[in-house]
């Protein structure tokens, strides 16, 4: 069995105060985007699942692997025999797409029809947000206006059809613990979801922002630049995803952009 869990990018970006669990109430637009990486679910003699991972290189033990951890987790309820996962990444890590938690969502609902299990869309929900906030976003796969810790969602009215997509992962990874450190939480006047369901495209770029830029950018100033170099090859809104390091930029049509344009970089052009 085999499946191509997508990336996300993140639509603005608001923190908001720090809650007593150590987590902040943040609030954020959460769009799919068809970057993807592959995941096949094989049946396997030996008496072990074991994980098998090609493709560009992930941080962390491998046994520490999300898609191991979403199998464990649902191993607790159902009873499941031992599979092979063979994960090829092609989503650039450490980036704020939310790669891991894509790979870990879809485990779950590849387990689920691997084994005839039947988990319910709600289910797989609520077992996806024990791998992580942003996790069970990627169940139904839809844009949604994030908040609470990023598990809370709320549906939204917002078409990007058909508008290409660049996006530019450099060498610089940021830690997100780090990111949340070296942020100010502040409350802005005007929510996310009023921005994007009732500002067009051509304004988000004065009223869309992603809060973790300015300390972020501070410390990277290459970051900055690459966001501005999109908005030179036409983007009409450009931003970093989550927490970094990612940017990526929204255009009717970028005429002459190329991976030559950003050196040693992670480059991908889609449509949305």
């Amino acid at each position: 069995m085999i499946s191509f869990p997508n990336c996300k990018i993140n639509l603005g970006l608001s923190v908001h105060e720090k809650r007593n669990d150590g987590f902040h109430n943040i609030e954020t637009v959460f769009y799919p985007v068809m970057l993807t990486d592959m995941l096949e679910l094989l049946k396997t003699d030996k008496n072990d699942t074991e994980i098998e991972l090609l493709g560009c290189a992930i941080d962390g033990k491998k046994e520490d692997n999300l898609c191991l951890k979403a199998f464990n987790l649902i191993k607790k309820k159902y009873d499941l025999g031992p599979v092979k996962i063979v994960l090829s990444k092609k989503i650039p890590h450490g980036a704020g797409l939310g790669g891991g938690s894509a790979d870990a969502a879809f485990t779950l609902k590849m387990l689920s029809d691997f084994f005839q299990l039947n988990i319910s869309v709600e289910e797989l929900q609520l077992l996806s947000s024990e791998l992580g906030s942003d996790c069970s976003f990627f169940i139904k796969n839809q844009p949604v206006f994030a908040y609470g810790k990023g598990e809370k969602f709320k549906s939204i009215c917002v078409n990007l059809k058909g508008y290409e997509i660049v996006i530019i992962k450099s060498k610089i990874s940021v830690n997100t613990a780090e990111a949340y450190k070296m942020i100010k939480p502040l409350k802005r006047e005007m929510s996310i979801i009023d921005v994007v369901e009732n500002f067009d495209i051509t304004q988000w770029k004065h009223l869309l922002i992603n809060d973790f830029e300015k300390p972020v950018f501070l410390k990277y100033p290459e970051l900055e630049k690459i966001k501005q170099k999109l908005y030179e090859h036409g983007a009409i809104y450009s931003a970093m995803s989550g927490s970094g390091s990612a940017i990526f930029g929204i255009s009717s049509q970028f005429e002459t952009i190329q991976k030559t344009d950003f050196p040693d970089c992670f480059f991908w052009k889609g449509v949305l």
